[in-house]
């Protein structure tokens, strides 16, 4: 029986090797946009409803749709006015479905990463292959429409499996070698970057991608109003920026354009943007430019660190 998910080692928050980022800056700040395709009569899967009603979902539809539609459009006003470069974690068959947000996004500069092919597919009961076959269909469909090297993965629907981390680090090495397939949003368990073991060997991080900032959580699951929202996104941020002063800390916004965007939750969240990109001491970035700097920078130090202390906690 397994009594933890083996990806990585007990790592104390206290008394780890300094992280540093770019300029001295004590929090790398990312907002990782959402942009996902909902079908409205996906195929079934037998772990797990697409909708939560009877075919058709309407209303369910509808309003995803409208982040695509209008969401989209509003949030990406609102990134652009703070500098703020987005992460996509992307649907890849947004790319066929409505290529124009993809344009606007690339002219940009903003990042895209794997959010698996459509969010009503899921990982839940594929098999390895299958698997592999999705992460490679995903990888491939950014390349092809953006050319950008894949680096980054969220599993659709959160879906994921015992093989996933290995898949895409293989897959990402298989097609593009060390330039893609490194890190992981899927395990939420820090608030700065975790060494992860693959089964290739791959240096491969987990950045930090928060479920507790994430909006639909916020709005859906907790019931939280969007004045709340804002509070707790400068709470968190005051947090980590006070503690990043010892070492470097990372705060992740993951947003729906369905969610904060809507017109009633705009301003509370552009006041929580304000506030923290109004700090001098904050590097506005992306996952991938976050991963990549702690690889480049700081990778091998943690590793050390890490089997140091773990030989002495066996000793």
């Amino acid at each position: 029986m397994k009594t933890d998910p083996g990806y990585y080692d007990y790592w104390p928050y206290h008394d780890r090797p300094k992280i540093t980022w770019p300029n001295g800056a004590k929090v790398a700040f990312w907002v990782a946009p959402n942009i996902e395709f909902y079908e409205l009569d996906p195929p079934a899967n037998p772990h797990r409803k697409a909708w939560p009603g009877p075919y058709p979902s309407i209303a369910g539809y509808g309003i995803r749709d409208y982040g695509n539609r209008v969401g989209h459009m509003r949030q990406m006003k609102l990134l652009e006015k703070y500098g703020i470069r987005g992460s996509i974690s992307l649907s890849t068959a947004l790319c066929d479905h409505h290529p124009e947000i993809i344009e606007l996004c690339k002219e940009r500069d903003w990042e895209f990463f794997s959010h698996g092919i459509y969010n009503t597919r899921y990982t839940y009961g594929m098999s390895a292959e299958q698997e592999r076959e999705m992460i490679r269909d995903s990888i491939e469909t950014i390349y092809k429409h953006t050319g950008q090297k894949c680096a980054g993965y969220l599993a659709p629907a959160l879906s994921h499996s015992d093989d996933t981390i290995d898949l895409f680090a293989e897959v990402g090495t298989e097609l593009f070698g060390d330039d893609a397939g490194f890190y992981t949003c899927d395990l939420f368990h820090d608030d700065q970057p975790t060494p992860i073991h693959t089964r290739s060997g791959k240096k491969f991080v987990s950045i930090p991608y928060s479920l507790e900032m994430n909006d639909t959580i916020a709005y859906v699951v907790n019931k939280v109003e969007p004045r709340q929202y804002g509070k707790m996104i400068k709470a968190n941020f005051d947090r980590l920026l006070e503690e990043g002063a010892e070492s470097g800390t990372i705060m992740c916004i993951p947003t729906h354009n369905y969610q904060v965007s809507c017109p009633h939750r705009m301003k509370a969240f552009e006041e929580a943007l304000e506030y923290i990109t109004g700090h001098s001491d904050v590097w506005v970035t992306t996952g991938r430019e976050i991963a990549s700097h702690f690889i480049e920078n700081q990778y091998d130090t943690a590793v050390a660190d890490i089997a140091a202390k773990q030989g002495g906690m066996k000793k």
